[in-house]
């Protein structure tokens, strides 16, 4: 697989998004998640979306300029429609406009639709943890759902339904808890198809509903579903999905899933939390250590060399991939060439190492 430099991804991006049509602000803003989310570690939503979306602006259902607007406000509380906007430049507006609100009134929630989707769920509650907030998002796919089975059932009526939290820490990485309702997002089974792997067991069964490790499995016609998070105890995934679902879906006014056939947007519901609303900031930061020196403190399992806390893994991710560049699997890097030769870009001007 071609090895790229994130600089490189970048000015890729770039490229790219402007020749769609977005402004260069909106596009680095774009571009900067997507690339992020391949430092992080989750290549399911990084640099893979770039031909995802080209293709979406080319049909009409994103668009490549539009305005976010509030709809409905209060002190406290936000209606945000992005008016079709790609996805991260409307939860970039929402979120910044939680943080504000929540800097003023102590908490502030706000929800976000007509977005497209919005990429790496825990991009948002990191912003606001790195403006020294608390926060958490609850996201779902609007009408669509079809990629996850309820519990007790073999047929996809969920949408993956991911949520997110974070919080700031005293000089360190913030905590960082990202995650689906389901076992595994959906761009991970691409991720796997796109490398020719087999998934692990109990990611996928087939439209029969039976196991299977074949990714292909899941986009056959008929198609096969993603397993709800939590194996033996799957109706918790199952439970917390519809938590989403409510919370993301019901709030926004972008809906719940009733099995519509593509994304039309994400539903999105943003809580911010101001810290010294609650507490003094120093005893929030000492109780934050206290904790992770606890939780650290416990004897470790065969087969483990420590004892890792929720974001540990991204932020290590990104230090080393900053350093020794990103991955990026045959297939998208073909069809990312493909987009710049519709666009007329000499894709020969970047290099991998």
């Amino acid at each position: 697989m071609p090895r790229f430099r994130p600089e490189v991804l970048l000015e890729i991006g770039c490229e790219l998004f402007v020749a769609a049509g977005c402004t260069p602000s909106d596009a680095r803003t774009v571009v900067d998640h997507l690339v992020e989310s391949n430092l992080f570690g989750h290549d399911s939503h990084g640099v893979i979306r770039y031909p995802e979306y080209m293709r979406a602006i080319r049909e009409g259902r994103y668009q490549a300029r539009a305005d976010p607007e509030v709809v409905q406000d209060t002190p406290c509380t936000a209606v945000v429609d992005a008016r079709g906007a790609l996805g991260q430049i409307g939860a970039h507006f929402a979120t910044e406009l939680a943080i504000e609100k929540a800097q003023k009134q102590g908490v502030a929630s706000v929800s976000l639709r007509n977005t497209c989707h919005i990429g790496r769920v825990g991009a948002y509650p990191l912003m606001a943890a790195r403006a020294g907030t608390m926060a958490q998002v609850f996201a779902n796919g609007g009408h669509f759902g079809g990629q996850v089975v309820p519990f007790g059932g073999i047929d996809g009526r969920l949408c993956t339904d991911p949520l997110a939290f974070a919080a700031p820490r005293r000089e360190a990485d913030p905590i960082l808890l990202d995650m689906t309702t389901s076992v595994v997002a959906e761009g991970k089974v691409r991720v796997a198809s796109y490398r020719g792997e087999e998934v692990p067991q109990g990611w996928l069964i087939d439209s029969e509903g039976y196991p299977t490790r074949d990714p292909k499995a899941f986009r056959a016609d008929p198609p096969g579903s993603i397993l709800p998070l939590g194996g033996v105890a799957a109706h918790k995934g199952y439970g917390m999905a519809f938590m989403v679902e409510l919370l993301g879906g019901s709030l926004s006014g972008q809906g719940c899933t009733r099995g519509a056939p593509v994304v039309a947007s994400n539903g999105v519901l943003l809580t911010v939390h101001h810290i010294e609303s609650f507490t003094d900031l120093e005893t929030y930061y000492d109780e934050v250590e206290s904790l992770l020196e606890h939780v650290r403190s416990s004897r470790l399992a065969p087969g483990f060399e420590e004892i890792l806390v929720p974001g540990e893994p991204e932020f290590r991710s990104a230090r080393q991939r900053q350093s020794t560049g990103i991955e990026v699997d045959d297939k998208t890097w073909s069809m990312i060439r493909e987009e710049l030769q519709h666009f007329g870009i000499n894709s020969e001007h970047w290099k991998p190492e």
